[in-house]
């Protein structure tokens, strides 16, 4: 039997076509716009896994290649465990995460460290920091960010771990950093006294203005908050933020600054180094989540050249 053709399909069909069509024009168009200030930037941008982590880690670094970054950031997936890349993990885990990423012409600019035992006891917290640093130096990757502790408890502790292992993964060749992540880090200046109380050349901070303003419930603005890390920055997630309380937004359709933000940051001495988007908006499907990583790197470029 020969079915006649539903011509409302067919006319819904077309109608997506044409949008995704536009779509993918008005993209082109942008990246196209872009490249040029893309290239001439001192700045190392690239993309963390983490806007993918519904899906395995091998995706996120598909897409990442595919929205037009060379640089990857290693954080999280779905997987044995939530973290790519933690202190259970294998110097053979290590090593496949970077034959993946090397395979798709990727370099892993960060790690992300999550938690290390610190609670068990200093010398614990030690040998899993350490792990951690072993993993960056497989991958090839120089910096290793810390997420810090909201226990007040553990803080001295924490210090204490990461001042013992700085000059471990500086011989290593890693450099080790806290970010604004809540509890005692996180704004500015918690960050300044982290790198305050260990006191250790290797130490510095990675700035994420989104927690700025998610961690404080929206009331302290990173624009003012990013004047008070002068000369501490080793890098930047970039991250937006929707109040109530949102950071899966992608940057520039929240209420970051990104151009004052960065406009402090680099007055304050970072004028160059790795800018990694960490959240987009988070549709269902990994390709439209490529989509708005494209758009992101579109919009962050064109930040950084007016910058």
């Amino acid at each position: 039997m020969i079915m006649k053709p539903n011509n409302t399909c067919l006319h819904r069909a077309t109608r997506r076509q044409f949008i995704c069509g536009v779509a993918s024009v008005g993209i082109t168009a942008l990246l196209n716009e872009s490249s040029a200030a893309g290239n001439s930037t001192p700045y190392k941008l690239g993309c963390y896994t983490r806007p993918w982590d519904q899906f395995d880690y091998r995706t996120a670094l598909d897409g990442i290649a595919e929205a037009g970054f060379k640089y990857a950031g290693i954080m999280t997936a779905k997987g044995k465990s939530w973290l790519i890349l933690n202190v259970e993990s294998s110097p053979e885990d290590a090593q496949k995460v970077a034959d993946e990423a090397k395979q798709r012409g990727l370099k892993i600019l960060s790690v992300y460290a999550g938690e290390f035992p610190v609670e068990r006891s200093v010398e614990a917290g030690i040998a899993g920091l350490r792990t951690l640093i072993d993993h960056c130096v497989t991958c090839g990757c120089p910096d290793l960010m810390l997420a810090g502790t909201s226990n007040a408890r553990l803080v001295q502790d924490y210090c204490r771990v990461v001042a013992e292992c700085c000059d471990y993964a500086a011989a290593k060749g890693v450099r080790l950093s806290i970010k604004p992540h809540g509890g005692a880090n996180a704004t500015g200046p918690q960050c300044r006294e982290f790198i305050r109380r260990v006191g250790h050349p290797n130490f510095k901070i990675w700035y994420d203005p989104g927690n700025i303003f998610y961690y404080s419930d929206g009331t302290i603005d990173p624009a003012d908050d990013s004047t008070s890390v002068d000369g501490m920055v080793a890098g930047v997630s970039v991250k937006d933020f929707r109040r109530p309380k949102e950071v899966m937004v992608t940057p520039g359709d929240g209420e970051v600054n990104f151009t004052k933000v960065f406009s402090n940051l680099r007055k304050g001495g970072f004028v160059s180094g790795p800018i990694l988007i960490e959240c987009l908006a988070r549709p269902n499907a990994a390709a439209e989540i490529t989509f708005e990583a494209k758009r992101a790197r579109v919009f962050i470029e064109k930040t950084l050249a007016a910058v």
